[in-house]
């Protein structure tokens, strides 16, 4: 069943979402903050039985010098190849050295980063968030730009960021962020237009901020919220991007998606999945991917 607006008033919608007027400087700010710290990239070659693949354990530091854990995969032998940098989903991990095979072997030098203290649980949503410089997502959309750095200190100028629900909203952020990507891909974003999300969505992790509301009075969390939404990070970008949602998605509700793809600066197509909840059109998707990464990133 649909979740959200038909299709045709989710083309029509707009999202009501400000950007603050110090949204830039605060960004600015915080970004040249991590970046006055020695990104100290390293990566470990590790033993795995692919052979087809390098995997490496790569490490760099990512906001207040705080350690970031990724793997890096590579075709075998292969060095200098564009990047693929990879965001998970809430509460996941970057699994383990021999998941996620399929942007390696495609071709690609593949980062799958970890995101800071998500192996599990929640709560998240509400870390920090009675002030913007407190919240947990300056430190991890730091650490998410953080590792475009390190891709490229490791030897790989042209950049792609990729992810699925909070991984979405994560490369979303960073195309934010970074001006020179060579594409996006967002799928199902999380993480935007926090006004609408907390007034259609029953499921969780958008009902952890509407918990918190109810249960501390505190409605002024969206001051806070606005340094951090999707919508706000799209009207910077300027990379090609891919966005796609599925019309059942009761996680992040298409609007919120719509919100974003709207917003959004860059060149910009969006896959409707009519029958498609959160996978947002799941491999049939990724199929899409492929194929618009292959058009942008310059293979050797």
């Amino acid at each position: 069943m649909l979740t959200d607006l038909d299709l045709d008033a989710l083309w029509d919608y707009r999202s009501t979402y400000v950007r603050p007027d110090d949204f830039d400087s605060f960004w600015d700010s915080t970004l040249a903050e991590a970046r006055s710290l020695d990104l100290k990239v390293e990566a470990v070659p590790v033993d795995t039985p692919l052979r087809t693949l390098d995997v490496y354990d790569v490490t760099f530091s990512g906001f207040g010098g705080d350690r970031i854990h990724a793997w890096l995969r590579t075709p075998r032998g292969k060095t200098g190849l564009p990047a693929v940098v990879q965001y998970h989903g809430y509460g996941g991990n970057r699994g383990s050295a021999v998941e996620n095979l399929t942007w390696a072997s495609a071709g690609f030098a593949h980062l799958q980063v970890e995101v800071r203290d998500q192996r599990g649980g929640a709560g998240f949503m509400t870390r920090g968030i009675a002030d913007r410089d407190t919240y947990f997502y300056r430190r991890v959309f730091t650490d998410a730009v953080r590792a475009v750095d390190a891709v490229r200190a490791l030897g790989s100028p042209d950049v792609a960021v990729i992810g699925n629900s909070q991984g979405g909203g994560i490369a979303l952020a960073v195309a934010g962020l970074v001006p020179d990507l060579a594409a996006v891909h967002s799928q199902a974003p999380f993480l935007c237009d926090f006004r609408r999300a907390l007034n259609v969505c029953a499921r969780p992790p958008y009902t952890e901020l509407t918990t918190y509301i109810a249960e501390n009075r505190r409605s002024g969390i969206f001051p806070t919220l606005s340094y951090f939404d999707g919508v706000g990070f799209a009207t910077r970008a300027v990379a090609p991007a891919w966005f796609s949602i599925g019309l059942m998605d009761d996680i992040v509700p298409p609007s919120t998606v719509f919100g974003a793809y709207h917003a959004y600066a860059g060149p910009r197509q969006i896959a409707v999945w009519e029958h498609s909840a959160h996978e947002a059109g799941g491999s049939d998707d990724l199929d899409i991917a492929l194929d618009a990464f292959r058009s942008r990133l310059e293979m050797p």
